[in-house]
Protein backbone atom coordinates (compact mmCIF):
# COMPACT_ATOMS: atom_id res chain seq x y z
CA UNK A 1 0.00 0.00 0.00
CA UNK A 2 1.07 3.55 -0.46
CA UNK A 3 2.75 5.07 2.58
CA UNK A 4 2.03 8.67 1.69
CA UNK A 5 -1.27 9.58 0.14
CA UNK A 6 -1.42 13.07 -1.36
CA UNK A 7 -4.46 15.00 -0.24
CA UNK A 8 -6.59 16.98 -2.67
CA UNK A 9 -4.95 20.25 -1.64
CA UNK A 10 -1.42 18.96 -2.34
CA UNK A 11 -0.56 18.25 1.31
CA UNK A 12 0.14 14.78 2.62
CA UNK A 13 -2.88 12.98 4.07
CA UNK A 14 -2.91 11.65 7.61
CA UNK A 15 -0.87 8.39 7.60
CA UNK A 16 -3.05 7.10 10.44
CA UNK A 17 -6.26 7.49 8.44
CA UNK A 18 -8.07 4.25 7.54
CA UNK A 19 -6.98 2.93 4.15
CA UNK A 20 -8.46 0.23 1.96
CA UNK A 21 -7.12 -0.79 -1.45
CA UNK A 22 -7.97 -3.86 -3.55
CA UNK A 23 -4.67 -5.32 -4.77
CA UNK A 24 -5.72 -8.33 -6.85
CA UNK A 25 -8.77 -10.37 -7.83
CA UNK A 26 -8.19 -13.95 -8.88
CA UNK A 27 -9.84 -17.30 -9.39
CA UNK A 28 -8.47 -19.54 -6.65
CA UNK A 29 -10.32 -22.77 -7.53
CA UNK A 30 -13.03 -23.79 -9.97
CA UNK A 31 -14.91 -26.96 -10.89
CA UNK A 32 -17.57 -27.56 -13.54
CA UNK A 33 -19.49 -30.83 -13.89
CA UNK A 34 -22.16 -31.79 -16.39
CA UNK A 35 -22.70 -35.54 -15.88
CA UNK A 36 -24.95 -35.90 -18.94
CA UNK A 37 -23.57 -33.04 -20.99
CA UNK A 38 -26.00 -30.56 -22.49
CA UNK A 39 -28.34 -33.40 -23.60
CA UNK A 40 -31.18 -32.12 -21.48
CA UNK A 41 -34.82 -31.78 -22.40
CA UNK A 42 -35.20 -28.07 -23.22
CA UNK A 43 -38.59 -28.07 -21.46
CA UNK A 44 -36.92 -29.08 -18.20
CA UNK A 45 -37.32 -26.53 -15.46
CA UNK A 46 -34.44 -27.35 -13.11
CA UNK A 47 -34.25 -26.59 -9.42
CA UNK A 48 -31.28 -24.36 -8.63
CA UNK A 49 -29.46 -24.69 -5.32
CA UNK A 50 -27.09 -21.87 -4.37
CA UNK A 51 -24.64 -21.92 -1.46
CA UNK A 52 -22.32 -19.04 -0.55
CA UNK A 53 -19.55 -18.81 1.99
CA UNK A 54 -16.77 -16.37 2.75
CA UNK A 55 -13.43 -16.84 4.44
CA UNK A 56 -10.67 -14.43 5.41
CA UNK A 57 -6.99 -15.38 5.39
CA UNK A 58 -4.02 -13.36 6.61
CA UNK A 59 -1.50 -12.78 3.83
CA UNK A 60 0.91 -10.76 5.93
CA UNK A 61 1.44 -7.17 6.87
CA UNK A 62 -1.57 -5.09 5.94
CA UNK A 63 -2.82 -7.66 3.41
CA UNK A 64 -5.84 -9.92 3.80
CA UNK A 65 -7.27 -12.45 1.38
CA UNK A 66 -11.04 -12.75 1.17
CA UNK A 67 -12.38 -15.88 -0.54
CA UNK A 68 -15.97 -16.03 -1.78
CA UNK A 69 -16.96 -19.67 -2.28
CA UNK A 70 -19.97 -20.24 -4.54
CA UNK A 71 -21.63 -23.58 -5.24
CA UNK A 72 -24.48 -23.64 -7.75
CA UNK A 73 -26.24 -26.86 -8.74
CA UNK A 74 -29.09 -27.43 -11.20
CA UNK A 75 -31.18 -30.57 -10.69
CA UNK A 76 -34.15 -32.02 -12.53
CA UNK A 77 -35.88 -35.26 -11.60
CA UNK A 78 -33.25 -35.99 -8.93
CA UNK A 79 -30.47 -35.80 -11.52
CA UNK A 80 -27.73 -33.23 -11.54
CA UNK A 81 -27.76 -31.29 -14.80
CA UNK A 82 -24.72 -29.20 -13.92
CA UNK A 83 -22.67 -28.21 -10.91
CA UNK A 84 -20.30 -25.25 -10.57
CA UNK A 85 -18.07 -24.71 -7.57
CA UNK A 86 -15.67 -21.81 -7.43
CA UNK A 87 -13.54 -19.81 -5.07
CA UNK A 88 -13.25 -16.21 -6.20
CA UNK A 89 -10.58 -14.48 -4.15
CA UNK A 90 -9.20 -11.02 -3.64
CA UNK A 91 -6.18 -9.57 -1.91
CA UNK A 92 -6.98 -6.37 -0.06
CA UNK A 93 -4.63 -3.91 1.57
CA UNK A 94 -6.20 -2.68 4.80
CA UNK A 95 -4.56 -0.30 7.23
CA UNK A 96 -5.73 1.60 10.32
CA UNK A 97 -9.30 0.31 10.14
CA UNK A 98 -10.87 0.15 13.61
CA UNK A 99 -11.63 -3.40 14.78
CA UNK A 100 -15.32 -2.54 15.02
CA UNK A 101 -15.37 -1.79 11.27
CA UNK A 102 -13.00 -4.55 10.13
CA UNK A 103 -15.62 -7.33 10.31
CA UNK A 104 -18.10 -5.38 8.19
CA UNK A 105 -15.40 -4.48 5.65
CA UNK A 106 -14.28 -8.10 5.27
CA UNK A 107 -17.73 -9.68 5.58
CA UNK A 108 -19.80 -7.27 3.49
CA UNK A 109 -17.78 -4.94 1.28
CA UNK A 110 -15.14 -7.44 0.06
CA UNK A 111 -17.64 -10.19 -0.91
CA UNK A 112 -19.73 -7.55 -2.71
CA UNK A 113 -16.58 -6.55 -4.59
CA UNK A 114 -15.87 -10.18 -5.60
CA UNK A 115 -19.43 -11.22 -6.56
CA UNK A 116 -19.47 -9.76 -10.11
CA UNK A 117 -16.29 -11.68 -10.94
CA UNK A 118 -17.82 -14.93 -9.68
CA UNK A 119 -21.04 -14.20 -11.60
CA UNK A 120 -19.07 -13.83 -14.84
CA UNK A 121 -17.06 -17.02 -14.33
CA UNK A 122 -20.20 -19.07 -13.66
CA UNK A 123 -22.00 -17.68 -16.69
CA UNK A 124 -18.99 -18.33 -18.95
CA UNK A 125 -18.50 -21.89 -17.68
CA UNK A 126 -22.14 -22.79 -18.30
CA UNK A 127 -22.11 -21.36 -21.82
CA UNK A 128 -18.88 -23.24 -22.62
CA UNK A 129 -20.53 -26.38 -21.26
CA UNK A 130 -23.42 -26.01 -23.73
CA UNK A 131 -25.97 -24.61 -21.28
CA UNK A 132 -27.74 -21.26 -21.22
CA UNK A 133 -25.95 -18.72 -19.03
CA UNK A 134 -26.96 -18.49 -15.40
CA UNK A 135 -26.55 -15.18 -13.65
CA UNK A 136 -26.10 -15.23 -9.91
CA UNK A 137 -28.83 -13.17 -8.29
CA UNK A 138 -27.94 -10.11 -6.22
CA UNK A 139 -26.81 -11.07 -2.74
CA UNK A 140 -27.45 -8.98 0.37
CA UNK A 141 -24.18 -9.58 2.20
CA UNK A 142 -25.23 -7.00 4.79
CA UNK A 143 -28.18 -9.20 5.83
CA UNK A 144 -26.06 -12.37 5.72
CA UNK A 145 -23.43 -10.70 7.91
CA UNK A 146 -26.10 -9.61 10.40
CA UNK A 147 -27.55 -13.15 10.51
CA UNK A 148 -24.11 -14.68 11.10
CA UNK A 149 -23.37 -12.15 13.85
CA UNK A 150 -26.71 -12.91 15.52
CA UNK A 151 -26.02 -16.66 15.35
CA UNK A 152 -22.55 -16.18 16.82
CA UNK A 153 -23.97 -14.08 19.64
CA UNK A 154 -26.63 -16.72 20.43
CA UNK A 155 -24.02 -19.48 20.54
CA UNK A 156 -21.83 -17.63 23.04
CA UNK A 157 -22.65 -18.31 26.66
CA UNK A 158 -23.49 -15.25 28.72
CA UNK A 159 -20.28 -13.50 29.62
CA UNK A 160 -19.75 -12.24 33.17
CA UNK A 161 -21.25 -8.82 33.56
CA UNK A 162 -23.47 -9.28 30.52
CA UNK A 163 -27.10 -8.44 30.89
CA UNK A 164 -29.81 -10.57 29.46
CA UNK A 165 -33.37 -9.54 28.77
CA UNK A 166 -36.10 -12.03 29.57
Amino acid sequence: MVDEVPAANGQTADPNAPQFAPQAVYLKDVSFEAPNGPRVNPNTNPTIKLDLNTAVNEIGGDMKEVVLTVRVEAQAADKTLWLVELQQAGAFGIRNVPPADMGRLLGIFCPNYLLPYARQVISDLLMKGGFPPFLLPPVNFDALYAQAAARAQQQQPDAPGATSVN
